[in-house]
């Protein structure tokens, strides 16, 4: 081990069977609940809690500082597994994992050993980026003023994805003194902050996207982080939760089709045999699905390798490899967006081919499969994913790393 590792030790990876096996009693219990949390609307406080006791918001974090070690594609090799359990699980930890990943990336030193210790603790952290209301594009509203020794929040969100589980918010707020742009790590337990589960989507109902306000919210000093030095993958970061999230799904669903033709008694009298786990095209059916979910999980997995590369290019000291890795990762994980949107969403609609009229009681819940991948999938719109990629491939053109969303100019 070098000097420079033993000063700034990394997260390169870990044996991973041994850091799943550590896990997988707890997604099993995450998923015996699942469907009844979709169908009563139940947010998964108890399962987030399980997760933090068992340390694994902190499975990113060095090993030398109590964490997993884990790389990036094993992070999101878990949270793969976590999404077949249950998909709005891993999608309300995106936020946590995202801001842990912007703390792997920060300078050594006491300030990034304190977050280190708050997530090997078990803290959690939710975001809280999107403005309300009719705010023109590249306008920040949520504002954040020194007041003494500390600084005070002002300002209102919406898919404040699992915020209402953390102990921590990452919010994007503009300070009032500068106008520089910068992340307030607020603590989520005191007065002036109120938190809404008004998330009214058809889909990922109880990953707790709803609305946060902040009323003179206290923030200390150490904790206004400017946004210029946010982890430069941050974009390419988040798509691969979703990524991650959409390969869970298809892999819940080949399970729960697989069971269900497993089962089945009933067949049709102009079917293909006896039995309809023996029926060939049933069969068929389920042998294409199980291809979708494969090629969607080996895409979303070899999509985050560049992400690792990045990271450890982030301390190599050569600025130009450095940026070919964050290019990297932000392209590959719109090629794998593109794909995997399709090959879930497809997957997830032909389960009910190898069935019967009776499986679509919403006694069985099998369209929370389709209706899931479907709004994972509207995030990021995958068209203008398509355009990057091309514009890449044709010109050149590096991606954009950081984008926002408003109101655009009113229309003469």
């Amino acid at each position: 081990m070098t000097e420079h590792q033993v000063i700034n030790p990394l997260s390169t990876g870990t044996d991973y069977e041994a850091l799943a096996a550590r896990f997988r009693p707890i997604f099993q219990r995450i998923a015996a609940g699942a469907v009844e949390r979709e169908q009563s609307r139940s947010l998964p406080y108890e399962p987030i809690q399980w997760l933090k006791e068992a340390g694994f918001g902190a499975v990113r974090v060095p090993v030398e500082y109590g964490g997993g070690g884990a790389s990036v594609p094993q992070l999101f090799e878990l949270l793969i597994e976590l999404a077949e359990a249950d998909s709005n699980v891993p999608q309300a930890l995106r936020g946590h994992f995202a801001f842990a990943e912007d703390r792997l990336n920060a300078a050594p030193g006491p300030a990034r050993d304190v977050w280190f210790k708050r997530f090997v603790a078990g803290d959690i952290v939710g975001c809280a980026w999107t403005e309300i209301g009719s705010v023109a594009i590249g306008d920040v509203i949520t504002k954040v003023s020194p007041h003494g020794d500390q600084w005070r929040l002002n300002g209102e969100k919406f898919y404040s994805t699992g915020s209402i589980f953390s102990d921590w918010i990452d919010v994007y707020a503009q300070r009032s003194d500068t106008g520089g742009d910068v992340i307030a790590a607020v603590r989520t337990r005191q007065p002036g902050i109120v938190q809404s589960d008004d998330w009214d989507g058809f889909g990922q109902r109880t990953t707790g996207s709803g609305t946060s306000r902040f009323i003179d919210a206290e923030v200390d000093a150490e904790n206004i982080i400017d946004f210029a030095t946010r982890f430069k993958y941050q974009t390419a970061f988040y798509q691969l939760v979703l990524l991650a999230s959409l390969a869970g799904i298809g892999r819940a669903a080949l399970r729960d089709v697989a069971h269900q033709v497993r089962e089945r008694k009933r067949i049709y009298s102009h079917g293909n045999a006896p039995h309809v786990s023996q029926d060939a095209q049933v069969q068929q059916v389920v042998g294409e699905i199980a291809a979708l979910v494969y090629a969607a999980e080996a895409s979303a997995l070899k999509a985050a390798q560049p992400a690792q590369r990045a990271y450890e290019a982030r301390f190599s000291g050569d600025d130009a490899l450095e940026q070919a890795a964050n290019v990297a990762a932000e392209i590959e994980s719109a090629k794998a967006q593109v794909v995997v949107t399709e090959l879930i969403q497809r997957a997830t609609s032909e389960l009910f081919n190898a069935l019967g009229a009776s499986d679509i009681r919403q006694g069985k819940s099998l369209d929370r499969h389709w209706r899931n991948a479907r709004t994972v999938s509207s995030h990021n719109p995958v068209i203008y994913k398509a355009r990057i990629i091309g514009d890449w491939a044709i010109n050149g053109t590096e991606p954009p790393f950081v984008w926002q969303i408003g109101n655009g100019p009113q229309r003469k």
